[in-house]
């Protein structure tokens, strides 16, 4: 793996009690940029985020970050690299009895020896980053989606993470916030010089923010490019998602008999009663 590679995924299968979910999955993450992963629901996109964060030992094939394959680590190894990773979960996973103040300041307690004069210092810099300052004495249960969602980015960037995952960063949010919140994803991944994975269905503001992409289906990569590429692509799964068709590779009808068959006397049905 070149030094300009943060993440080296390999062949990487993973099973759900037999059930197929990751069949072969191959990426590269550079560093320094915003890197999303698209996909239709239950294709394996937060599986393959849980995969990299060390979560879930896969069934075959490896997971690179850095020099560390984390597929072999032990769990106090895997500890200790996490305290490097940032993690937004989806709709943003507050702690609903710590303040704002308290949320942010969470991993800098958990993970380092820091005085608290210091982490007052980093978790008002971390606020004041996401606009938020003037609400750190709130609880979760004062704020807006779009404000909790900040919180939880403030929270994911505390520790000044080499590697940022985001599981649906914008699901439930307002147009407006859905945009602060984009730009917010790309402005902090380059000012803190990381890495960011982005799993998630919002292809037109993810195209705006993002530096590459990666379609998943069936549990495989069946495309990527960069944002131009992507808006350019004659591939028939790319254009039906791009454009929200009904119609294409993805089928909205779950497999059945036909029509004739279920509903005209003798069918499957009558039979079945």
């Amino acid at each position: 793996m070149t030094d300009d590679i943060l993440v080296d995924i390999q062949d990487l299968h993973f099973q759900y009690d037999g059930r197929p979910v990751l069949q072969g999955i191959n990426m590269q993450i550079p560093r320094g940029k915003v890197v999303a992963i698209m996909g239709g629901s239950g294709c394996g996109k937060t599986t393959l985020l849980r995969c990299i964060g060390g979560q879930l030992k896969p069934t075959g094939g490896s997971v690179r970050l850095e020099s560390h394959q984390v597929c072999k680590m032990s769990e106090a190894e895997l500890y200790r690299l996490r305290r490097r990773m940032g993690m937004l979960f989806q709709f943003g996973a507050l702690f609903t009895d710590l303040s704002v103040f308290d949320n942010v300041a969470f991993p800098l307690r958990e993970h380092t020896n820091l005085s608290e004069e210091m982490i007052r210092d980093l978790v008002l810099m971390k606020l004041e980053a996401v606009g938020l300052r003037g609400a750190h004495a709130l609880m979760p249960g004062s704020l807006s989606g779009g404000m909790a969602r900040r919180v939880a980015l403030a929270r994911a960037v505390a520790l000044d993470p080499m590697l940022i995952m985001y599981d649906e960063p914008f699901t439930g949010l307002d147009p407006i916030a859905l945009g602060v919140i984009g730009r917010l994803i790309r402005t902090l991944n380059d000012a803190l010089g990381a890495t960011s994975i982005m799993v998630t269905h919002d292809i037109q503001e993810s195209l705006l923010i993002v530096d590459y992409i990666y379609f998943l289906n069936g549990g495989k990569v069946v495309a990527q490019g960069t944002p131009d590429e992507i808006r350019a692509s004659t591939d028939p799964f790319v254009h039906q998602f791009v454009h929200a068709e009904p119609d294409g590779p993805v089928h909205f009808d779950y497999p059945a008999p036909s029509v004739l068959q279920d509903f005209l006397p003798g069918g499957a049905h009558a039979r079945a009663a």
